[in-house]
């Protein structure tokens, strides 16, 4: 690994085997280390991916002036509960998370965090599935002109193809960290796709009709929100990569690099959020590229390359799943390698189970946030404070563990009322306008030849359901950021 070793993309997780300070060290430290700038551009490249895309619908969920709050609160907390993982590697002398995890809880501790890494990306799998699906069909329409009743205007042949001749060839390799190149262009991507959004906010701010709740400042929805946030920083599966690539590291000049990192994400995010509320306020959904027309080419360019980015994610996220099942009922030596045809069993497996689930659905809204409170949430938060909790010494009411402390208790607090909400409003998740067109989109007295077309009168009943302060309505994509 060189100088110029960019870090997968947002959800790759790089699961090690109990192993020793100095085990750890030889697989993780690169050959050349990097200056502290280099070191900050890996990490930002990390944090940014396809998160920011919906932090404009956290912004409608939880109130434009609250939500504002909330994504800096996020950043701040993201900002110290990485900053402890690092302490926490410092402390038990092991310089990975399933090595802190694993000096902190012990065989448990490691378990639980393969069962979580197991199920945040094999959830975002099916989500990918879902986003190509919906995306990719429309972008043919509009490109070829093919009829809707055509078999290759079907979500369900699309993602086909693209599983049989995309992803499962790159799932099938045991080594993909080639695809560590795709972290760069990822960002080209996010780039592209901000540009096209602050490029389109004039023209799409006329087009979307005036709702009453678009600019309320506070909305009852903060949960869902605060998951959709963590999701988009979710960075802490890099955290022992970047440290250990840091030239003559240290825990002063990790703060440098994750405070540089962490506030440029920020402000990446916060541009995100403006521009994509600026211009559809309360009608901001999940994946903010469903919001604009279909006939526009500018962002039916956005989002080609957003489905290829994630396409190019999914095998990542699919050797993480590999590698928990094949460490946890394959392998009695962590070190050894299972033999190919158990490889490929286990591979063509996850590939068919989320490609069967993501046409099984037309809204995983609720499968989105569950998986943003129960698996993001705990990952960012608060397994790294617990550690940090459990390996420091004195008290947890110390004066310096009071902070972990009220880490711990945020990330518990957001999961349990994140699963609590998700069951009391279970009759609101099937409230969904992916894939439609929307009602601004329309021609004016004539009808649209896209499948999901829906009428104003439709459109209009799927507009946010109001409790009490704030807009409440269910999409498909909540990215997902997650």
């Amino acid at each position: 690994m060189t100088t110029n070793m960019r870090p997968v993309n947002e959800n790759s997780y790089i699961l090690e085997s109990h192993t020793t300070i100095l085990e750890d060290r030889e697989e993780t430290v690169p050959s050349t280390r990097s200056s502290l700038p280099l070191a900050c551009f890996n990490f930002i490249n990390s944090i940014i991916g396809s998160g920011v895309i919906g932090i404009p619908y956290a912004l409608q969920r939880a109130g434009f002036g609250f939500g504002l709050v909330l994504l800096i609160l996020v950043a701040y907390i993201t900002d110290y509960s990485i900053i402890l993982m690092i302490k926490s590697g410092h402390l038990s002398g092991r310089f990975s998370y399933q090595g802190i995890m694993d000096a902190a809880f012990g065989r448990p501790g490691y378990i639980l965090l393969g069962i979580l890494q197991f199920f945040y990306p094999f959830v975002a799998m099916v989500s990918y599935n879902v986003v190509v699906g919906d995306t990719v069909t429309k972008v043919l329409i509009r490109l070829t002109g093919m009829k809707t009743s055509s078999m290759f205007a079907k979500r369900q042949v699309i993602v086909f193809l693209a599983n049989l001749f995309f992803t499962i060839p790159l799932c099938l390799y045991r080594n993909v960290s080639k695809l560590a190149k795709i972290s760069f262009f990822s960002l080209v991507c996010i780039a592209f796709i901000l540009f096209s959004i602050l490029v389109r906010m004039g023209e799409m701010s006329h087009k979307v009709p005036e709702h009453h709740a678009s600019w309320t400042f506070f909305n009852n929805d903060i949960v869902p929100a605060i998951g959709i946030m963590a999701f988009a920083f979710m960075c802490h599966h890099n955290t022992f990569l970047i440290y250990t690539s840091i030239e003559e590291p240290n825990e002063k000049k990790w703060e440098t690099v994750t405070h540089v990192s962490i506030t440029t994400s920020l402000i990446v995010a916060v541009l995100f959020g403006l521009a994509g509320y600026a211009t559809f306020a309360a009608y901001s959904q999940g994946d903010l590229l469903e919001n604009y027309c279909w006939d526009d080419d500018l962002m039916n360019l956005s989002r080609l390359l957003f489905s290829v980015q994630i396409l190019l994610t999914y095998p990542i996220e699919c050797l993480v799943t590999r590698e928990v099942i094949e460490n946890s009922l394959f392998k009695t030596d962590p070190s050894a390698q299972v033999s190919d045809n158990t490889h490929y069993v286990i591979t063509l497996a996850i590939i068919l189970i989320t490609y069967f689930i993501s046409i099984s659905t037309d809204c995983l809204g609720v499968v989105l946030e569950l998986n943003g409170v129960l698996a993001a949430v705990p990952l960012a938060y608060v397994l790294p404070a617990l550690s940090y909790l459990r390996l420091s010494e004195g008290s947890a009411f110390n004066r310096e563990k009071i902070p972990a402390l009220g880490v711990v208790i945020f990330g518990v607090s957001i999961a349990f009322f994140g699963v609590l909400f998700l069951f009391l409003d279970f009759d609101k998740f099937n409230v969904c306008s992916h894939g439609a067109v929307m009602s601004y989109c329309l021609p004016q007295n004539t009808t649209s030849n896209f499948t999901n077309k829906i009428s104003e009168t439709t459109w209009k009943s799927k507009l946010p359901k109001m409790r009490s302060s704030g807009p409440v309505y269910r999409t498909k994509v909540a990215f997902h950021n997650y």
